[in-house]
């Protein structure tokens, strides 16, 4: 049933995606040189893998913390599922990965609050590595906003669980039984976040988000030399693209499909690249990320479903 979904979910986004480019275009020629993607693709899905290794390690940090040995090939495998229904509102889709640490020990809300805990110093990175050069303060303030919209819930549910646990008591005796035991998993999964408020915890967590999310940026800075852009400096190269994922993500559309690449666009548009470069990037880069981590989900589902739940 879950693979079934994935596969479903992955065609209809696919579909949308290639009515979105084909309706950017428009005759515009905007994607006459695809092509040159093509040699630039592998090293870029390799960075991606790079990222994915260090999220996982330090997923695998915060469960041992908390008790449980899950950093085996195996438990990378289960990891990546996630990515699967990578490409919804907030990510909420990873949790699929309930499914698959739940037979090694780890019960559902443990993985919650390792998913809630991850997202949170997710964003703390990334608006680092997109503070490094932004020249509008607009900009800046509106990426601040948006972090601290996500951030500030999280911490006071994760202070005053009870809060939660009091509206899914109340859900619970009005009949929506579904809805108040998601809201009681999460609320639990907010309460565990306390077992990683250490400095340790976080200073790690945000060191191995900085070096992910900086593997991406830095390929993307890369896919930018290989396409002879040159017109932004070092610094606003390496911002661009984690900016463009904060405003995707703002845009709570299902992995930030067009938003983010229109962002990518238009930031690159600012510093003189020419239209259809700057397209062409921001395609790239999303096929490297965004799509490369779908497929890899998928291949994870797949491989354990194949091999049974344990």
């Amino acid at each position: 049933m879950k693979l079934h979904r994935a596969f479903v979910g992955f065609a209809l986004l696919t579909v949308a995606y290639l009515c979105l480019l084909l309706w950017a275009d428009r005759g515009r020629g905007l994607f006459a040189g695809i092509e040159r993607l093509a040699p630039l693709l592998p090293p870029l899905m390799l960075a991606s893998l790079l990222a994915y290794a260090l999220r996982f390690a330090r997923w695998t940090w915060l469960l041992r913390r908390a008790g449980y040995r899950v950093g085996d090939g195996r438990g990378f495998v289960a990891y990546l599922s996630g990515l699967a229904f990578t490409a919804t509102p907030g990510k909420v889709g990873e949790l699929l990965r309930i499914r698959y640490f739940a037979p090694r020990g780890v019960p559902p809300e443990r993985v919650v609050a390792a998913f809630v805990y991850e997202r949170a110093f997710d964003l703390l990175a990334v608006l680092l590595l997109a503070s490094l050069a932004v020249q509008r303060p607009g900009l800046w303030l509106a990426a601040l906003g948006f972090v601290a919209i996500f951030l500030v819930p999280v911490l006071i549910f994760a202070a005053r669980p009870k809060a939660m646990t009091r509206t899914a008591a109340w859900l619970r005796r009005h009949g929506a039984r579904t809805p108040a035991r998601g809201l009681r998993i999460l609320g639990r999964g907010l309460a565990l976040c306390r077992h990683w408020f250490t400095a340790a915890d976080a200073a790690l967590a945000l060191l191995l988000g900085l070096l992910a999310w900086g593997v991406t940026a830095l390929s993307f800075v890369w896919l930018l030399h290989r396409l002879g852009v040159t017109e932004l400096n070092f610094a606003s190269a390496l911002s661009a693209y984690p900016l463009a994922m904060l405003a995707g993500a703002a845009s709570m559309l299902p992995g930030g499909l067009g938003s983010t690449e229109a962002a990518i666009a238009l930031l690159l548009g600012w510093h003189g690249v020419p239209v259809a470069t700057a397209t062409l990037a921001a395609v790239g880069i999303r096929l490297a990320t965004l799509w490369f981590a779908i497929a890899c989900g998928l291949l994870a589902v797949s491989w354990l479903e194949w091999r049974g739940p344990r």
